[in-house]
């Protein structure tokens, strides 16, 4: 497929975004997209935590069968995510916009190789930018006691928990995930798709649940963490640093496979 076939084959959906464009250039959509599209990403999963009480059957994808989220746990942590979007996140992504204002959206979309190779390279390297911050504030006790520790506060992770974490924490690893892109120099569509990925990827590695479809399940040979790596890491404390993939905490000997339920359990 040439390039410009590429381009084609996105234009339609780039064409949507663009009709929206309106909506896109307010001040108040980048918070809203962003507490929106979390909660869209949890629901599910928070659907599967009431499921799993009356479905026995669906404990097996349980990482951790014998942990499950009370109602208060699920209030405090939505609660915390509600005010951080509006004390900290919207002042924030108000002041970024008026920065890079005026907001222009390309006609053309991006050509479909390009589109998936930057989104590979964004991920990439929020997953060194995260790697090496993640590694240090739990190596620097100062660090970790003033801002990391109160995402360690459940050992047992549900989807909430994503952004149950420190003010600094939040928005340092903000700032990493919208800045690569702009570094990069990447499409406004692109942009878009890593934000929305970087979303999902999260909330999928704090679910609790080992699916069928998990991202580690369908990316082969073992470079993709998921649920089961990430879940460690806040039973453990002392492996899988890294977010995504699992490269790093290989070449750093901080790599830790889940064991079997039962043993766990």
């Amino acid at each position: 497929m040439t390039e410009q076939g590429c381009s084609q084959f996105l234009q339609p959906l780039w064409d949507f975004v663009r009709s929206r464009e309106h909506i896109i250039r307010s001040p108040f959509y980048p918070a809203m997209f962003s507490f929106i599209t979390y909660m869209a990403f949890c629901l599910p999963y928070m659907a599967l935590d009431l499921l799993c009480l009356r479905i026995p059957a669906l404990k097996k994808y349980q990482v951790q069968p014998k942990s499950r989220p009370t109602l208060g746990m699920v209030l405090h942590c939505l609660t915390h995510t509600i005010y951080s979007h509006l004390v900290f996140i919207f002042p924030l992504t108000v002041t970024y916009w008026y920065w890079r204002r005026p907001i222009q959206l390309q006609s053309l979309a991006p050509g479909l190789h390009r589109f998936i190779l930057d989104i590979i390279a964004c991920l990439l390297l929020f997953d060194f930018q995260y790697f090496t911050w993640h590694l240090l504030h739990h190596k620097i006790p100062w660090l970790y006691k003033t801002f990391h520790k109160m995402h360690h506060k459940f050992t047992a992770t549900f989807a909430l928990t994503t952004q149950y974490s420190s003010t600094w924490e939040m928005l340092s690893l903000g700032f990493f995930a919208n800045v690569s892109p702009v570094m990069m120099g990447c499409h406004p569509m692109t942009e878009m798709a890593v934000f929305i990925i970087h979303i999902y990827l999260s909330v999928e590695d704090h679910c609790g649940y080992d699916l069928p479809w998990a991202t580690h399940k369908l990316v082969p040979f073992g470079l993709c963490g998921g649920p089961t790596h990430h879940d460690l890491h806040h039973e453990k404390f002392v492996w899988n640093y890294a977010p995504y993939f699992t490269h790093w905490d290989k070449l750093f000997s901080t790599l830790a496979k889940q064991t079997s339920k039962q043993s766990r359990d």
